[in-house]
């Protein structure tokens, strides 16, 4: 977004108040892998946004002051370090207070940045995606995909089940084990028949209610949207809304304590003409409007 990069040898790191940065890891990834190139064509698109939201007339770079924070380096050889590398260095992240909206990567990546932002106790989290992410484990009990981020950060505490919405669930499934968790929880779980039959605004509303006044994550998977506006992705799912949907759904966030959020598996390999890469950043952009009035009320 043309902003300037500041690193953490930087003089104005300590100015830094919205911090964007890139998760390159798709070491999560089950179906079709490339969500690691994600936050390199998410940046080169970025140069295409301008400074004012013309709907809600938010201009996030006089809110608070932003920066591009550059990437976290993950180790493509070895999940583990790389999930400790992410916690790392969003542990920085937090104790410098900068609210971080970063740019996947799978969504995999969500579960070490949790671990490091809900190190004082558990976090809301308003999560748009096809999928739940609450799977046990895949090919023979393995617990870490881009499957199953949520289910663990659940079992680790990082996120209060009842204080999470997932919104746009669709798609076959493999037993329907997942939402049968997540119900039992207090996970709120949307369905997209639910969520078309009620309109946007119900369902946000609901959603405000939900994750209160608490701090509260949001985490924006690509495939939330249907693959015929965003087909760059790995594991996409008809029957999803549009992306001025997407748009509408991230503008009714306003008012939600965000502490962070998130933008997960743009695949640049399935995306030639780029318009998915258009999408997640003009995404990202909404997401740091509602950001920023996040981080102005709270002084």
């Amino acid at each position: 977004m043309r902003l300037p990069v500041v690193g953490w040898d930087h003089a104005r790191i300590a100015d830094v108040q919205l911090g964007l940065i890139g998760v390159p890891w798709d070491a999560g990834t089950t179906n079709r892998p490339g969500p690691r190139h994600g936050p390199r064509q998410l940046r080169d698109f970025s140069t295409m946004i301008r400074r004012l939201n013309p709907a809600t007339k938010l201009d996030p770079f006089s809110m608070v002051n932003c920066a591009d924070m550059g990437d976290v380096g993950p180790n493509p050889a070895d999940l583990q370090d790389s999930m400790a590398r992410i916690t790392a260095y969003y542990t920085k992240v937090k104790a410098a207070r900068i609210t971080p909206m970063s740019a996947g990567g799978d969504h995999l990546c969500s579960l070490p940045i949790l671990r490091a932002l809900a190190a004082d106790g558990p976090l809301g989290m308003i999560h748009f995606d096809s999928h739940t992410d609450l799977f046990e484990g895949y090919f023979g009990g393995f617990k870490y995909t881009h499957g199953t981020p949520f289910r663990r950060a659940i079992e680790e505490g990082l996120l209060d089940p009842k204080r999470v919405v997932q919104i746009g669930i669709r798609g076959t499934q493999y037993d329907g084990e997942d939402i049968e968790f997540g119900r039992a929880q207090g996970v709120r779980i949307i369905e997209i028949e639910e969520f078309f039959d009620r309109g946007i605004k119900d369902v946000m509303a609901e959603a405000r209610q939900i994750v209160g006044s608490q701090p509260t994550y949001c985490s924006f998977d690509i495939d939330f949207v249907d693959p015929a506006y965003a087909p760059g992705t790995g594991t996409p799912e008809i029957g999803g809304p549009t992306s001025f949907h997407a748009q509408q759904v991230v503008r009714e966030l306003a008012g939600v304590n965000l502490i962070g959020a998130d933008m997960v598996e743009v695949s640049p390999p399935f995306d030639q003409a780029g318009g998915t890469a258009w999408l997640g950043v003009s995404l990202m952009f909404e997401l740091m409007c509602v950001l920023a009035q996040a981080i102005q009320a709270r002084g």
